[in-house]
């Protein structure tokens, strides 16, 4: 599988984008919504599908998976994006409201771990990280030279990356990480701040992060004498061996799947898989 490097505009949290042609009709109108790791991903997929057919408009927002889940429990969405599977709570949910779903795992994604580019740090284990993101560990000066307060850049609770994250490290996160609605503004935060370390979708990070977006790809072990992993490792990802790989999951209300078929038709089409990996994200036959 070949990974080419992530392209397009960057969309922050709850930012709504509707791709619009002519000839629309109330049923080829498709409202999508949830996870801020996929938002960029679906923009550029429903700009590419509705050149193509278009009778189609697509609204996109992001704002976390959990809003994107709730979105369809209420009736707001026809698909929701999500970076998490659902809770055992949502599946009540759902049987509740006698709501059918259909779910589609249209990608695979890594969740990358992000530090200033100035910080003298490579690679991290679990338990160390385990420890700086729950706040165990306050200063960089007890794993680098440098001295300086742990500045930690998160997402809300909202988040599928955040409950990713927290279910992988088993912890729960400092009460004084900062709660961002985006990768980008995490990817911001860190890029100003010589103390901070945050955590994204790794189809956000670019080429040569450190001299274009001004951070640093931390590679991750298991454990301290194991073997370091950088999620834009291609061939880790390929063999699993990479700790935060995690499937990407759309969740389409039964009663409008005939109406978006043509769509998830289209992302597991030739052209949908090649916009895909465009933006860094990897197909697994």
């Amino acid at each position: 599988m070949k990974r080419i490097r992530p392209i397009g505009l960057t969309y922050f949290g709850l930012v709504v984008l509707t791709v619009v042609h002519s000839c629309t009709s109330k049923d080829h109108s498709i409202k999508m919504k949830g996870s801020d790791t996929e938002v960029n991903l679906a923009v550029n997929l429903a700009e590419k599908f509705t050149a193509i057919d278009p009778s189609f408009s697509i609204a996109i927002s992001g704002g976390g998976s959990g809003l994107g889940i709730t979105s369809l429990l209420n009736g707001q969405a026809d698909i929701a994006n999500s970076s998490r599977p659902l809770s055992e709570e949502e599946i009540e949910q759902f049987k509740k409201k006698d709501i059918a779903l259909k779910t589609v795992v249209f990608a695979e994604d890594a969740t990358a771990f992000i530090v200033h580019k100035d910080l003298p740090l490579e690679e991290l284990d679990l338990e160390t990280l385990a420890k700086i993101l729950d706040g165990t560990i306050k200063n960089w000066n007890e794993l680098t030279p440098v001295n300086l307060p742990i500045n930690i850049y998160g997402r809300q609770s909202s988040s599928g990356t955040y409950s990713f994250v927290k279910k992988k490290l088993k912890i729960e996160f400092s009460a004084a990480a900062k709660e961002m609605t985006g990768n980008a503004q995490i990817i911001e935060g860190v890029k100003v701040d010589k103390s901070g370390v945050g955590y994204i979708g790794a189809g956000y990070v670019g080429d040569e992060p450190e001299t274009k977006q001004g951070i640093r790809l931390i590679k991750i072990k298991e454990t301290p004498t194991a073997v370091a992993y950088s999620p834009n490792d291609i061939e880790a990802i390929n063999n699993s061996l990479y700790f935060f790989q995690r499937p990407l999951y759309q969740f389409v209300v039964a009663s409008s799947w005939e109406k978006v078929r043509p769509f998830i038709e289209f992302e597991q089409s030739d052209k949908g898989k090649e916009i895909i990996k465009d933006h860094g994200y990897y197909i697994k036959d």
